[in-house]
């Protein structure tokens, strides 16, 4: 009993966070309960969505264009999913015709979640685009077993810790256990597998959490790539943070302590955090490109 009550509630949480961060995890911890900074996603909705901006960032690192087929795995709420559509289906009015080809797939096991995706998607996007988005409800990690290589663009924005609700609900921290980032990050490999399996060679897959824990982020990219075999490359993740905010700059109003964009880079990704990029995430992104 003893043991259980080491790695387990909130004093156990408040140690495995202080041993990964040291004396940065006080003011990362006052910035995570100070609530998430939110900003309008306007640019080709129906209505402003509402989200932090640091989630942008991630659906924009997909770098989409007209005529691809892109997948979301995990989409629900539905804000990266926005991000997406308008960027397969640009332009306000003009119909999708010169869009052949484009298609959207966002997928929600959750019925709750993805009721709340529907919802989202029917509010927000011109009825001609939310026409070309078909929502899905199979196992984002069983994905691959029916489409393989057939998507040019893959988001997989995992089930992770979130350590911010995490903090922000007595509830969640008196059930916190130091297997959960663990026991999580397994979950999220399995998807982040069915991610690079379900893209064709030459297409893109960005990984993203809003995890703290390390097992849950460069972690699993590590797995990832050892997976590959030499298939998986890993890109640039300083260039394609920076190239995601300048296509949404209005969003990110003045400057960054890393400089261009937001964050810092780790070892095959980029970690934003509240506490030093001006209120954004927690998110951590990275992208990665299969060759064959």
């Amino acid at each position: 009993m003893r043991s259980a009550k080491r790695h387990s509630g909130e004093a156990a949480f408040e140690q495995w966070y202080a041993d990964l961060y040291g004396e940065r995890w006080e003011a990362l911890r006052a910035a995570l309960l100070g609530g998430s900074r939110h900003a309008a996603l306007e640019k080709g909705l129906l209505r402003p969505y509402l989200l932090d901006p640091a989630s942008v960032l991630a659906a924009a690192a997909l770098d989409v264009r007209p005529g691809e087929r892109v997948l979301d795995l995990c989409a629900a709420p539905g804000g990266k999913s926005l991000v997406l559509a308008c960027a397969l289906f640009p332009g306000e009015g003009d119909g999708v015709e010169a869009f052949e080809g484009s298609e959207l797939v966002c997928n929600e096991r959750s019925s709750a979640r993805r009721a709340r995706l529907h919802r989202v998607l029917e509010e927000h996007l011109r009825p001609e685009v939310r026409r070309q988005v078909r929502v899905t409800g199979h196992d984002a990690a069983r994905w691959a077993l029916h489409e393989p290589s057939s998507y040019e663009r893959v988001l997989a924005d995992v089930p992770c810790s979130s350590e911010q609700h995490v903090l922000n609900s007595p509830r969640a921290l008196a059930e916190w256990s130091t297997s959960r980032p663990k026991r999580l990050a397994q979950g999220a490999y399995a998807i982040a597998c069915a991610a690079v399996d379900a893209v064709r060679p030459g297409g893109r897959v960005v990984y993203a959490t809003c995890a703290l824990s390390p097992y849950e982020n460069d972690a699993v990219v590590g797995r990832l790539l050892a997976r590959g075999d030499g298939t998986l490359k890993p890109v640039d993740a300083a260039l394609v943070t920076a190239h995601a905010l300048n296509a949404f700059r209005d969003l990110f109003p003045g400057e960054y302590p890393s400089g261009s964009a937001p964050g810092v880079s780790t070892e095959y990704g980029r970690m934003v955090l509240p506490d030093r990029d001006r209120g954004l995430g927690p998110i951590y992104l990275a992208a990665i490109e299969r060759s064959v």
